[in-house]
């Protein structure tokens, strides 16, 4: 079997307020310079005056903590990436329902969540609810991840000719969860064992449904249009591309980039870099990945 292709995977994250009155998304990332590993966690909070934006914060650094500290043990292998990312979204969530306990105003809080892990050259996920999770490869922008909420089914109903394509697309109920984390049991976690492996020109975007504003095709025709800007550059250009359509109801928007170029001899002087995002908004600086393969 032929070897993959080393690459360098450059990551930045950015965030928008939106109409909205709160910011209810956030968002961390981590990609030393240099290392094997890196990650990229991004949630969509929900419950409005029940404290969504607590929601969160919450789901992110429980999420962000997990990976941190199990990802250095001495004994981790690659293979334990799926499992580790579940565990880490069932942590958030028994800390949600802590939460909620101790506070009872808060019920009905909660959040979405995408957590990703590279390992090498292939990007892992879990995640809940309806936050998407796309791939924007040779210039065609795919979902990788499930969508937990009305809108598959709504879809398949439109598709068999139970319903018209407009019903569809403005359905009342198109966007209500079938999954996501308020401290209950979670109904679905989108984790496949395998991931997906990663090519140079690649463009990976976990982003809050905030961007879906834009349809697929316009966040599409934005990635070939900013495609060879860097990263940073990338996550600017969706959030002025939603920012533009000056909608009175847009909703929070939080987007990670990860473009992945073909590997790059190390430069000297680099120092590690890990940021945490989220908290207060804005675009979030650049940190970068160089990913070995076997």
């Amino acid at each position: 079997m032929p070897r993959s292709t080393e690459i360098d995977v450059e990551v930045a994250a950015a965030l928008a307020q939106g109409a909205r009155a709160r910011q209810e998304d956030a968002l961390a990332t981590a990609f030393p310079q240099g290392a094997e590993l890196g990650f990229a966690v991004l949630s969509d909070g929900m419950g409005g005056h029940a404290a969504g934006d607590v929601a969160s914060r919450i789901i992110v650094s429980e999420i962000f903590a997990e990976l941190t500290l199990r990802s250095v043990h001495p004994d981790f292998e690659t293979s334990d990436i799926p499992r580790l990312l579940e565990h880490a979204v069932r942590v958030a969530n028994e800390c949600l329902r802590a939460h909620v306990e101790d506070a009872p105003e808060m019920h009905g809080m909660g959040g979405t969540v995408i957590a990703t892990m590279m390992a090498g050259n292939r990007l892992f996920w879990a995640s809940v609810g309806d936050s998407p999770l796309y791939l924007y490869r040779k210039g065609a922008l795919s979902r990788l991840n499930a969508d937990h909420s009305m809108a598959p089914q709504i879809d398949l109903l439109a598709e068999q000719g139970v319903i018209d394509a407009a019903t569809a697309r403005d359905h009342p109920q198109r966007n209500c969860l079938t999954s996501a984390l308020v401290g209950e049991e979670i109904p679905e976690i989108d984790c496949p064992e395998a991931g997906v492996e990663l090519l140079p020109g690649d463009l990976v975007l976990a982003a809050s449904d905030g961007l879906q504003y834009l349809p697929d095709a316009g966040i599409a025709t934005i990635l070939k249009r900013a495609r060879r800007k860097a990263s940073a550059g990338i996550a600017e250009a969706l959030i002025a591309g939603v920012s533009g359509l000056n909608d009175p109801e847009q909703d929070n928007i939080s987007v990670v980039v990860l473009k992945a170029a073909a590997k790059r001899a190390p430069r000297a002087g680099l120092s590690p870099l890990a940021l945490f995002a989220g908290l207060t908004g804005g675009l979030a600086p650049v940190s970068q990945l160089t990913a070995r393969d076997g």
